[in-house]
């Protein structure tokens, strides 16, 4: 069972991301000309590669997580840089000078980030965004008590909210322009979201 998260698991997390975010740019594009601007795939690929090239060196997982905070704010257009900036930002404050974390830190991490999210996108669960993959995703981890249950339930839960975007009318962003258009389609922010994620989850097991 993992206790505790280590900065060199973070550090994984963050160079399997970019890898996901690099094989489903184009997946992440369709789902964006769909109900947006097409351009979230490359916005995300583009992201993550410029995050992996600025990481530090060390172990500190709040430095970490600041960099790809500033790399996504300053690599990423449309409104996903500003907002998984934010989440990345938010989260880290309380990780600074952190080479490992316990579940406790990792739920609060969560907590922190989606907070930070709604206060940057004015948004909420069920406006068909990514917080419909991030919220149900924090709040099974915190309900699960330990690292392993928790991603899992994570992953479980970020999934079942990325597809439950499909029938949703968009109330945020681009979207919402739409108006009944933007039903049956799956919200490419949310998949990002849940990708995200169950890279995290997929770090965790093969650090294991």
């Amino acid at each position: 069972m993992t206790e505790m998260l280590t900065g060199a698991t973070v550090r994984k997390w963050i160079e399997k991301t970019a890898a996901v975010m690099a094989e489903n740019r184009t997946y992440l594009t369709e789902l964006d000309k769909a109900i947006g601007d097409a351009d979230h795939g490359n916005n995300m690929d583009r992201g993550f590669k410029a995050v992996v090239e600025k990481l530090p060196e060390g172990d500190d997982i709040g430095a970490l997580l600041k960099a790809v905070s500033m790399a996504l704010i300053s690599k990423v257009g449309g409104a996903a840089g500003p907002l998984y900036g934010t989440m990345f930002l938010q989260g880290s404050k309380p990780l600074m000078g952190k080479s490992e974390i316990s579940f406790e830190e990792l739920a609060q991490f969560f907590e922190d980030a989606v907070a930070g999210v709604k206060m940057r996108g004015k948004a909420e669960a069920g406006e068909k965004t990514m917080l419909d993959a991030l919220v149900p995703a924090a709040e099974a981890f915190r309900k699960a008590g330990d690292l392993d249950a928790g991603l899992k339930a994570a992953v479980e839960a970020a999934e079942q909210g990325m597809k439950d975007t499909i029938p949703m009318i968009a109330k945020k962003g681009r979207a919402s322009y739409l108006g009944e258009r933007s039903r049956d389609h799956q919200d490419p922010g949310a998949t990002s979201s849940y990708m995200i994620v169950k890279a995290l989850e997929d770090a965790v097991s093969e650090a294991a």
